[in-house]
């Protein structure tokens, strides 16, 4: 059963928050980073993203990255726009986007059931990205990256969560510049902490990450590193908890770099053997499974996969293995997405024309947009053991980096 506990939040003076807030440091390059903090000196993208206060040529896996988000951090401390809450609360975060709500639970989840699978994964994890935030959080202490976890409704939790919002004052509540507004409430009732955790220690057996492998499996890391020195606040990482019927999964896109050499006329004839092809004279967003768009030479074509050529068990199904075992694999000859360079992931929340965008500029050859998978796909192929291929699930709208952090140093 699911383990969780309170914790005492680093978080940004009231006045402070809509500035404090930023999008998850790994939604952006360090381009776009820079970009989102110019001329915001209470960015938490200066802690998250370090490598903006540094020159342009500066390696953003370096230790003075690291180091220089750590004296961000303190900055922030010092000059009072970051403190610490005085006792271990839970906290209640809303978001809302295109006037879809959903509520989630900010917590400590233990990783003790991280490791032994109470809390299931879905993918496997690239070892870059967990090193980077390995290092981020043993340099600063701090685990500013939220884990985002899904639980099967329990409706006492639910009623619980509901009643605190509609009886208490939000600590922050503001719409941010894409026009999706943060609101968070801070449960510091130790009757109602208690009775929370216990009720996810006898109610929910599993949680699922939806967002943040890489996240969680450094925060475990982390924690094993620190051998006997390790903290009760490592014990746990930061996670924000959402029951599954408020949740929604985009589409994640693909986006290749070459074609394995093929030119673009026998790559479409190879593609034949397994899809059936019509060109598209519009952008196109696929609307059922199995369906397939694909961007190149300036064309949009409609893939869908031929009866017979994928298999129907839970990984098999998906349109994402499908993609990577008659494409990716077969035809480009990419055999592990997580490590290869000549493919990146581009989530459904940048539109099509991102896809246009990529190709049209000549840093790829080829795109592809997909029918995104369900929350109950997501579920059932955890719970069997499986993984799905990197990077197959894009939720929106993102948690805001600032807001809530979690110490693992007492």
């Amino acid at each position: 059963m699911a383990i969780i506990a309170p914790f005492k939040a680093l978080r940004p003076q009231p006045q402070y928050a809509k500035q404090v807030a930023s999008r998850p440091y790994d939604v952006l390059n360090s381009k776009e980073a820079k970009e989102d903090a110019a001329g915001n000196p209470f960015s938490f993208l200066h802690i998250t993203k370090s490598e903006i206060n540094l020159p342009e040529n500066t390696d953003v896996h370096s230790q003075e990255v690291y180091d220089t988000a750590k004296k961000n951090l303190a900055a922030f401390l010092q000059r009072n726009i970051l403190f610490r809450e005085e006792k271990y609360c839970y906290y209640i975060y809303k978001l809302v986007m295109n006037g879809k709500s959903q509520t989630g639970l900010v917590c400590g989840s233990s990783i003790e059931d991280y490791e032994n699978d109470i809390i299931k994964k879905h993918e496997f994890t690239r070892p870059e990205k967990e090193q980077d935030r390995i290092n981020h959080i043993k340099t600063t202490g701090a685990q500013t990256g939220n884990v985002f976890l899904a639980y099967k409704n329990v409706a006492e939790i639910d009623s619980i969560i509901e009643l605190w919002k509609n009886n208490h004052d939000p600590v922050y509540d503001f719409i941010a510049e894409d026009a999706i507004s943060h609101t968070i409430w801070v449960v510091n009732d130790n009757s109602i902490i208690t009775t929370i955790s216990k009720l996810f220690q006898s109610e929910v057996p599993h949680t699922y990450i939806a967002d943040g492998h890489h996240r969680a499996a450094s925060a475990a890391k982390v924690r094993q590193s620190l051998g006997t020195k390790k903290t009760t606040g490592a014990d746990y990482f930061l996670t924000t908890l959402f029951p599954s019927s408020e949740l929604h999964i985009l589409d994640y896109n693909r986006v290749v770099k070459d074609l394995n050499g093929y030119p673009a006329e026998q790559f479409i004839s190879h593609l034949q053997e397994d899809f059936l092809l019509t060109s598209s004279p519009e952008p196109f967003r696929p609307a059922q499974l199995h369906e397939f768009g694909m961007y190149l030479n300036n064309q949009w074509y409609i893939l869908t996969a031929r009866n017979g050529t994928y298999h129907n068990d839970p990984i098999g199904v998906l349109d994402v293995t499908i993609l990577s075992n008659n494409i990716l694999n077969k035809l480009v000859g990419i055999k592990d997405q997580r490590t290869d360079k000549r493919i990146d992931f581009v989530g459904g929340i940048r539109g099509l024309k991102e896809l246009e965008n990529r190709v049209n500029s000549g840093e790829m050859a080829v795109a592809f947009s997909l029918y995104p998978v369900s929350i109950d796909q997501l579920f059932a192929i955890a719970d069997s053991g499986n993984v799905m291929p990197p990077k197959s699930t894009w939720f929106e709208p993102k948690l805001r980096d600032g807001l809530l952090t979690h110490l693992i140093y007492e």
